[in-house]
């Protein structure tokens, strides 16, 4: 990897599992819980990256709203729109928004990125290859307002 690459623009381009099934996003969602610690960074890409990491009410809050708008928007028996970095020790998590997914045969142009990421490394400015519409947008500003 380019060693001019951010540290977490590094992680972003790392290796990642992806969360198959549900039982496994509510096991994800448990060791978040557990952990119960203040050292995550919540993003929502195409807003500013957030300066501080979380306090721990904030992850809770994000993950029960993030997990409730998932299960309604994405009405699969699978889930498959999370990825790991590890799913025994998460340090990046990448949520894509299920009404905006693009193509999986995506050849020759950039991948969608995520709608949420969720890292213990502060993040960095992505560019934003898709625009959030606005009642995802009017979403992320309930939560935290």
């Amino acid at each position: 990897m380019d060693q001019k690459l951010s540290p977490y623009h590094q992680a972003f381009l790392g290796r990642f599992s992806g969360v198959l099934r549900w039982h496994q996003l509510d096991e994800l969602w448990q060791i978040l819980q557990e952990e119960g610690s203040n050292d995550w960074f919540i993003y929502a890409v195409g807003d500013s990256p957030p300066e501080e990491s979380s306090l721990y009410p904030e992850l809770e809050n994000f993950i029960k709203e993030v997990n409730t708008l998932l299960r309604q928007d994405h009405d699969e028996s699978y889930c498959g729109i999370v990825y790991v970095d590890n799913f025994t020790q998460p340090t990046f998590i990448k949520i894509f928004d299920p009404n905006n997914l693009g193509t999986s045969c995506s050849t020759g142009l950039a991948p969608p990125l995520p709608a949420w990421v969720l890292s213990k490394i502060p993040p960095i400015d992505l560019p934003s290859a898709m625009p959030q519409t606005q009642s995802r947008k009017r979403w992320w500003k309930r939560l935290f307002n």
